[in-house]
Order: structure tokens, then C-alpha cells, then sequence
């Protein structure tokens, strides 16, 4: 299924301001903001996908509270401003602290201005994986130090890094934080 996609006319744009408050006027959507300033309207997670996704938030929030000297993590209800100017959330995402404390209460409060070091993205019924795997390379081209596409549907793990090949592995292995999340193993096996 294809997300919905408001275009608007270049001279109507959304400002970062005014597209905070049409996604809070509008909290049951879930909305991004592509590089254009198309807006994407998502279509909510169904039961399996669900369940995928509370495994993998459970592996991912026991690391961060183990670990909160090092940063902060996020769920997929934040979104964030990325150097592109597009607006995108993240199923997770992990922000160090000396990044994010540099933010204002401001910045902190609406999307925050900057791109997090890791994201998680889990495909449901409902994504494209051709668009998931265009997505994780906007990560990438925005800054992110280390991303994770888990495909509960095929089974595979795909992992992102910058100026590297994307690897592919399947549900039996782990896949590690490696120096972004020192010591996080996300175990597939699991899912």
C-alpha cells in the first residue's frame, strides 16, 4: 500500500512552526515531511507488525536505560528537522547527549534540528520496501551514523552505514550497535 501524499504548490509551503502544529491538530496520523515538502501520511502498523515492533523497542529501551550517561533514545511517536529539510520519525532512534543537550528547550520541544546517529525502521504490511530502503539512505545522507531496516515480512535485516554497502542478514543472527551504541546486540532471533 502507497502513503498518502499531500503536495502543495511551491509558494505554499509549510514553515518548521507551522508543520509542528498541523501534525499536534492532527496527532492520529502519523506525518512526514519529504525533502520536497510533500507530506506523507502513513498508514497505522496492524497486529503482527505491532508485536514486531514492541520486541525490538524492548531490546532497544533495556539498552538505553542501561546506557542513559550516553544519550537518549526515542520512540516512533518523535519526529525530527534533518539538515534537508524534511521532517521524518523514526520507529526509534538514539541522539548522544552531548548533541542533544546542546539543543534549546525550544528545539527540544518541537522537531528537534537535527538528524539522530541511529534509527531503527521495522517494515509492517502496510510500507514499501522500496520506500523504507529510499528512506534509510535519507538517514544516511542527513547524517545518521548507523541504521537498521528489520523486515519482519522477509525475514531480513538490512544495515546501513555511511560510504559503505548495505549488508543483508537474516532472523538468525544479531545485529550489534557496534561504536554508536556500544555493547547494544539486537537479537533477531528474538523477533
Amino acid at each position: 500500500m502507497e502513503r498518502l501524499s499531500l503536495i502543495f504548490p511551491p509558494t505554499v509551503q509549510f514553515s518548521d512552526d507551522e508543520l509542528f502544529d498541523f501534525c499536534v491538530a492532527n496527532a492520529g496520523l502519523e506525518i512526514e515531511r519529504d525533502v520536497n515538502g510533500k507530506l506523507l501520511i502513513m498508514s497505522p502498523s496492524g497486529g503482527f507488525s505491532a508485536q514486531v515492533h514492541l520486541k525490538v523497542y524492548h531490546q532497544f529501551a533495556n539498552w538505553i536505560f542501561s546506557n542513559e550517561s550516553l544519550g537518549y533514545g526515542f520512540d516512533a511517536s518523535g519526529g525530527f528537522r534533518l539538515p534537508d529539510r524534511s521532517m521524518r520519525s523514526p520507529d526509534a532512534a538514539f541522539v548522544s547527549k552531548m548533541r542533544w543537550d546542546a539543543l534549546s528547550i525550544e528545539e527540544k520541544e518541537k522537531f528537534p534540528p537535527l538528524c539522530p546517529d541511529f534509527v531503527i525502521e521495522v517494515r509492517s504490511q502496510t510500507d514499501s520496501l522500496i520506500q523504507l530502503k529510499a528512506k534509510m539512505e535519507d538517514w544516511l545522507a542527513n547524517g545518521c551514523r548507523l541504521a537498521w531496516l528489520i523486515d519482519p515480512i522477509e525475514r531480513q535485516a538490512y544495515l546501513y552505514r555511511p560510504a559503505a554497502e548495505t549488508e543483508s542478514m537474516d532472523f538468525s543472527c544479531t545485529l550489534s550497535g557496534e561504536d554508536v551504541l556500544p555493547g547494544f546486540v539486537l537479537d533477531l532471533k528474538k523477533i
